[in-house]
């Protein structure tokens, strides 16, 4: 007996004479002929959504971007047992919609970072998701993989029992069904006809395109489905050269059916069925099956109670042989992401990180990257995570490609655990804590660490700045030690004291003895290189400094961490490798200040030890213009002007923003104007970090 409660959730109303409302009208039509009983929700009004779905026994969810709770609405689905199909008539993934992103390589960071992960968990707990044609769930899984997996392809519901193919075609008459727009070919539409001025071509829709129209281009109303059918059953050639991927493309479908010869691309989804352009008669049968397969597999889905498992990968060997130090720790939640669902995972590495990452990996075992390649055929499957992104292209055997890649803008990390969560369905893409190492928690001695290099020296900070830091640190926080990382091919910043300092120890040894001083630092101060990223790996609080190259998708990754971008407001340059080579002021560096470190370092240990003791310190970066009656505040937040009640206040806001203080007064007004001056990064409660 079927279930007496079925959602059809859908953003547009069935009135519009569009492919998706025309199969979503005619899925109910059915639905209700079968004995369902079937709700409609437009989706105006989250409340009664909400309702809807508590009620429902199942869910269809169509079309959701006209939303204006699309995400919640998405989200609470998620949380919800009731079963449901995704039905899929665009890329509502994308921002877009459209996924022009795959034929025009101008198009950048086209897709919302929430959006897209949250459509990954939608079609990955889906029962089943619907795409309309074969290049429409090929594009799907190219972004997706394994999440979109369980699938059905449905062609288009043509109402084939209403062609109206005529013996007798009329030639020298092209129609164009809907509005002339962009994406749906508009241009070339205008173009082909301009080239062809002995041919009528008539618009049955608006124009919406800014260009002159040619003599032989006449525009009218919008007819039914039914006229449709008649016009093209008596057309002989039929125009359709979508500027998108089109998911299905109804109106060339039933062109096709109609006998048209069909002026076309690519980029429509019917042409990828096995039918065209030979067999129209099987397709015609697989349209008018079409609506009755999909009430079967919804009838198949409510009576089925058992939820199969998916089969674990096996035992995995990764590769990540492409790329520096820090891009193998960006790499590292995506590889633990592939341990959940593997039977073993050994990750490949050069053989002077073997003793290192054997050490703080969990799960996950460490193996000589040049002795395994002679040992592959032990495993199961292989992957090679290469680089984000793939410098080298896909070249390398074994390649995984990164489908957000200019798509969607975020962090490497991000984009490695989206590529990975491809490989199965029980792989969510979301990154569940900061990927760190275990931390020593009690060193004998609280220090902090700095370093100074890079793997190109031409990225660094000014190495005498870091000496000024350093001393500069000390004055500040008296009871910590310093630990500086001197690699073998990084400055010598001894040169730059003032005085050998008792307090600074120098780290020359490898990757042990840097993992192992990581793992108890307070903090970190380093550049744009590999170190950073190994005190983003055990969750060091970091203050991180960059040059020519901005942080973008290779910023540190600690959980508390400031970025310094120097070259924000200061030059308009794009760097590549040539531009860094023959630039001699680096201005970009240059120009970072130490006040301007410190400021940083303030709001790092500030927000990352809530629970130390702490003194109220000013921001270094403040300037400070006095007068009798009150104070003008420049800093990079802007300004902030302060009036004086009385000298004794006059004399309480100096002390805030030139001292060090411990303690405040009692009184109220203060506390007050010291509120506002932290909200504002005036002022910052900073650890005492007491021996």
């Amino acid at each position: 007996m079927p279930l007496s409660n079925i959602l059809f959730l859908h953003d547009t109303t069935l009135s519009t004479p569009r492919g998706a409302e025309l199969t979503i009208k005619e899925l109910i039509a059915l639905g209700e002929k079968r004995g369902h009983t079937i709700v409609l929700d437009y989706l105006n009004n989250f409340i009664t959504t909400k309702k809807l779905v508590s009620a429902a026994d199942f869910i269809v969810m169509n079309s959701t971007p006209r939303c204006a709770y699309e995400l919640e609405l998405i989200n609470y689905i998620l949380k919800q047992k009731t079963p449901y199909i995704k039905v899929e008539y665009d890329y509502n993934f994308c921002i877009r919609r459209n996924i022009l992103c795959t034929v025009d390589r101008k198009i950048k960071s086209c897709c919302d970072a929430d959006k897209f992960h949250l459509f990954r968990a939608l079609f990955a707990k889906a029962a089943r998701t619907i795409f309309q044609s074969p290049e429409h769930y090929k594009s799907h899984f190219n972004f997706y993989g394994e999440a979109v997996a369980k699938h059905i392809i449905m062609p288009p519901t043509v109402d084939v029992d209403s062609l109206q193919i005529s013996a007798l075609k009329i030639e020298g008459v092209i129609p164009f069904f809907g509005d002339l727009n962009f994406l749906k070919g508009g241009h070339e539409f205008v173009t082909y006809a301009e080239e062809h001025p002995e041919i009528q071509f008539n618009v049955y829709g608006a124009n919406r395109l800014r260009r002159e129209m040619p003599s032989n281009i006449t525009f009218h109303k919008s007819v039914s489905n039914t006229e449709v059918l008649r016009i093209l059953g008596q057309t002989k050639q039929f125009f359709c050269k979508p500027v998108w991927p089109e998911p299905s493309g109804r109106l060339a479908a039933e062109a096709f059916l109609s006998g048209c010869e069909l002026i076309s691309n690519d980029r429509v989804g019917t042409f990828s069925f096995d039918f065209y352009p030979l067999d129209k008669e099987k397709a015609k049968i697989e349209m008018k099956q079409a609506p009755e397969n999909f009430w079967k597999e919804i009838e198949s889905l409510l009576n089925s109670t058992k939820k199969q498992k998916a089969a674990l990968l096996g035992n995995v060997l990764v590769y990540k042989s492409y790329g520096g130090l820090g891009d193998i720790f960006f790499a590292i939640p995506a590889i633990y992401k592939i341990a959940k669902v593997s039977k073993s995972l050994h990750f490949a590495v050069s053989p002077r990180l073997v003793p290192f990452f054997t050490k703080h990996l969990t799960g996950v075992q460490v193996v000589n990257e040049a002795e395994v390649r002679l040992q592959e055929k032990n495993y199961d499957a292989i992957y090679e995570l290469g680089n984000y992104p793939a410098f080298r292209g896909y070249d390398l055997p074994h390649a995984l490609k990164y489908p957000t890649h200019k798509k969607v803008k975020q962090h490497a990390i991000q984009h490695y655990i989206d590529t990975v969560a491809k490989l199965h369905v029980d792989l969510n893409n979301h990154l569940e804590a900061y990927p760190y190492f275990k931390r020593n928690s009690n060193p004998s001695k609280k220090y902090f660490v700095i370093h100074h290099g890079a793997g190109f020296l031409l990225k660094i900070w000014p190495t005498e700045k870091y000496a000024q830091l350093i001393e500069k640190i000390h004055e500040i926080f008296p009871t910590l030690n310093c630990k500086i990382i001197q690699g073998p091919d990084d400055p010598d910043i001894s040169q730059f004291f003032t005085k050998k300092w008792k307090h600074i120890e120098y780290v020359t040894g490898g990757m042990e003895e840097v993992g192992e001083v990581m793992a108890g630092a307070i903090f970190h101060i380093g550049n744009d290189a590999g170190i950073t990223h190994v005190a983003g790996s055990f969750n060091v609080p970091s203050v991180g400094i960059y040059g020519p190259t901005g942080p973008g998708s290779w910023g540190s990754f600690a959980q508390h961490n400031e970025l310094i971008w120097g070259k924000k407001g200061v030059c308009n340059l794009h760097c590549n490798y040539d531009v860094i080579l023959s630039c001699a002021h680096r201005i970009c560096l240059t120009s970072v200040t130490i006040n301007r470190v410190l400021e940083a370092l303030y709001k790092v240990l500030q927000k990352a030890y809530t629970k130390e003791d702490y003194c109220i310190r000013p921001n270094p970066e403040l300037h400070l213009d006095f007068s009798e009656k009150d104070c003008l505040i420049t800093f990079s937040g802007g300004e902030l002007l302060l009036e004086f009640h009385n000298k004794t206040m006059k004399k309480q806001i100096e002390d805030l923003l030139t001292k060090e203080t411990i303690s405040l007064p009692e009184e109220d007004d203060i506390h007050q104007v010291v509120s506002v001056l932290k909200q504002q990064h005036i002022l910052f409660e900073v650890p005492l970090f007491k021996d």
